[in-house]
């Protein structure tokens, strides 16, 4: 076993968070990412009481797991989005606010670089030393993803203001992660400022190349665009920070859905595409384990468990399993040097 398997807590955010470590033991995982919402990782709290960080890590200490990331895809979403009704389901009251657009976005990214200092408190409260960088990872939204599709024609000038104003908005929350030493993880995804390779090179350009400014790694959301999500790790070898495995297949409806979704549910069997558990999808995990050794990543396996055909529990379970099958170490010896031996 090469590295960490750790459970993404994302979609378990019904269940307490004792709870849900107790389950993710049973599941045979090493430690959790853990969400922003539900009672997993409460950002206010964590800046408020000076013992939460410290409480957290005794419930997780008491069933022998570990946390190297948290998440705020959520509150990340809102920075840079045009706000509508959907985004007052997924947002903190106090986030959510008005609901005046300027003002949501705002609240956001201040949300955000409190998150960033959070984060620096629940890693400074861990009762020994971890050796991984401290990982925020999370969304960004995006001002342009609706014109995603040039028509009314859309030039590269249009466009570039949305990456500018990524840029701004996201400055601020870099800055603070370079201030606590910090990574911000983006996972590339539609609806975000980046969600192909050329995206994801054209936001690294619009910060600068801020160092602190990286990728949470999902093959999920690459394969059924076509983008090829092997070229992604190694195009990006110094950018990863964390790695999420979930599984897609794509290829597989009847003809009536093509890849924008038709605005049908997930599992719907016109679908052409659907998120499913590790192994069961159209990923090649072999190859990412490959090229993930290649560029030297040693941070955590992290799974993010969808698939609206299965049983969670069963799918999490066996998820973990098949990790802990397809990870492996990288040679320390190269084996043609070994004939003179």
């Amino acid at each position: 076993m090469a590295r960490l398997v750790t459970l993404f807590t994302g979609q378990w955010a019904d269940l307490k968070f004792d709870a849900l470590c107790g389950k993710a033991v049973e599941f045979g995982y090493d430690g959790l990412e853990l969400a922003c919402w539900g009672d997993h990782f409460e950002v206010d709290k964590a800046l408020k009481d000076k013992n939460y960080c410290k409480k957290k890590w005794e419930v997780l200490a008491d069933h022998g797991l570990t946390s190297v990331s948290i998440s705020a895809h959520l509150v990340g979403q809102a920075v840079c989005d045009r706000i509508d009704e959907r985004h007052k389901s997924i947002l903190p009251k106090e986030v959510w606010g008005d609901g005046d657009p300027e003002g949501v976005r705002k609240r956001a990214q201040k949300r955000m670089i409190e998150t960033v200092r959070a984060a620096r408190l629940f890693r400074n409260a861990a009762p020994s030393k971890i050796a991984f960088p401290m990982v925020v990872n999370g969304f960004t939204g995006s001002s342009i993803w609706h014109s995603i599709y040039a028509f009314p024609p859309t030039d590269q000038k249009y466009w570039q203001k949305g990456f500018d104003d990524f840029a701004k908005r996201f400055a601020p929350i870099l800055d603070e992660c370079q201030k606590q030493d910090v990574n911000f993880a983006l996972e590339v995804h539609p609806t975000e400022i980046a969600f192909d390779i050329a995206s994801a090179e054209r936001a690294i350009a619009a910060v600068k190349g801020h160092k602190r400014f990286g990728f949470n790694y999902d093959p999920s959301h690459l394969g059924y665009q076509g983008v090829d999500y092997v070229k992604f790790i190694r195009t990006f070898a110094n950018r990863i920070y964390h790695c999420h495995v979930k599984d897609v297949w794509w290829g597989h409806g009847d003809g009536t859905v093509g890849v924008f979704g038709g605005h049908v549910s997930f599992a719907d069997p016109r679908r052409n595409w659907d998120f499913r558990s590790p192994g069961r999808g159209d990923i090649n995990f072999e190859e990412i384990i490959v090229a993930l050794n290649d560029i030297g990543y040693a941070g955590p396996l992290s799974v993010e468990w969808e698939d609206s055909r299965m049983d969670r529990e069963h799918g999490a379970a066996e998820a973990c399993d098949f990790v802990r099958s397809l990870d492996f170490k990288p040679s320390s010896i190269a084996f043609d040097a070994q004939f003179d031996r």
